[in-house]
């Protein structure tokens, strides 16, 4: 079982959106990794960290409170298969997870920690030309050319008005 810590800081919760996202509809995740490196209270940061944030949007202070303690046991149980890994993961709870059925909690959880802590793949070589693209309208079409519409049609049908 992993230790997951508390992540306290503003830029580390702004470090996190920068991250890889995962969506339902009662939560949002976003994570990214850490350097090796990463230094958090004057030691190397290992481990998972996740912060969790509920907006005034959501209810007011007694339901979000309800929330976050629903997502803290949520996690509890959720810990058990979460990822090895130095990583920030921050959690944004929408208002279907106050009345949700503990158990998609708890999953919901255990995707968004796999998906927003996933390694990356293998990076693409530059030397590979980019899929291939038509111009974009506006400001790739030369001057003076008409667009690609067809001509307005008279109510009888014919285009020669």
């Amino acid at each position: 079982m992993s230790t997951i810590r508390r992540l306290r800081r503003r830029p580390d919760f702004l470090a996190a959106a920068g991250g890889r996202r995962f969506h339902t509809e009662r939560m949002s995740a976003q994570g990214r990794l850490r350097e090796p490196d990463e230094q958090r209270d004057g030691a190397t940061a290992e481990g998972l960290f996740l912060g969790f944030t509920i907006t005034k949007r959501v209810g007011h202070a007694t339901e979000r409170n309800r929330i976050r303690r629903r997502l803290r046991s949520a996690l509890a149980l959720a810990a058990d298969g979460a990822p090895e890994i130095g990583a920030d993961v921050v959690v944004i709870a929408r208002r279907p997870a106050i009345d949700a059925p503990f158990e998609s909690l708890v999953e919901d959880l255990r995707r968004a920690l796999r998906t927003v802590t996933k390694p990356p793949g293998p990076k693409q070589s530059t030397d590979r030309p980019g899929p291939a693209r038509g111009p974009r309208r506006g400001r790739d079409r030369p001057a003076g050319k008409s667009s690609p519409l067809p001509a307005p049609m008279a109510p009888d049908g014919s285009t020669d008005g």
